[in-house]
């Protein structure tokens, strides 16, 4: 059942990422903020797999990384469900929008990469517990742990306000460039965390 359910998290968080990247690219915003609520679901469910294969050694990591995933996942359906709900239908005001609209780079954009920063330090600790029994175990260790390197990028960055110029609602190709690399990293996690879990 362990494995099951990581390997069932595993390509939620595969689909998610790649249709993720599609609906930047078409664009599509809806999509793109409903499939970021179904990723949470799938990292989860994909951290408790690696906790539930933890041994003793490696138990405080595997315990950091989900509490870790938890929090990521509390912001990003804080985000995401606002922007499919109240900013997409109850026509807000300009002030409001400016905290609440994704888009314009205010609070909820900053607590969007806060998000991402939790997410990068669970795949931190995570990949601390992977014990790799074959080459592919290794680059799936090596890659959740250069991932938790995004962490410092998410966190300091939106102090800097160097998203300001998002205040327009514009979208930025810089932005959606970094977005589509993040999702070409990550999406090779998935898949090597489905390959963990499936086999016997």
């Amino acid at each position: 059942m362990n494995r099951t359910i990581a390997r069932v998290g595993a390509v939620i968080v595969t689909a998610s990422v790649i249709l993720f990247a599609v609906c930047m690219l078409i664009p599509f915003d809806f999509g793109s903020y409903f499939v970021c609520m179904l990723l949470p679901i799938g990292y989860i469910m994909l951290t408790a797999g690696f906790c539930a294969e933890s041994d003793e050694a490696h138990r405080a990591a595997a315990i950091a990384g989900a509490i870790f995933a938890a929090i990521y996942a509390v912001l990003v359906f804080i985000v995401y469900f606002a922007q499919t709900t109240a900013v997409r239908l109850d026509g807000l005001g300009e002030q409001a929008l400016r905290i609440l609209d994704y888009s314009r780079g205010g609070l909820f954009f900053s607590y969007d990469l806060l998000g991402y920063g939790m997410m990068a330090l669970s795949t931190f600790f995570v990949g601390l517990t992977i014990r790799p029994k074959s080459r592919a175990d290794k680059w799936l260790k090596y890659m959740m742990i250069i991932h938790g390197v995004f962490f410092f990028s998410c966190f300091i960055m939106p102090m800097t306000g160097v998203f300001s110029s998002m205040a327009s609602g514009e979208t930025s190709i810089a932005g959606v460039v970094a977005l589509e690399f993040w999702c070409a990293y990550f999406t090779p996690v998935g898949v090597l965390a489905a390959l963990h879990f499936g086999k016997r």
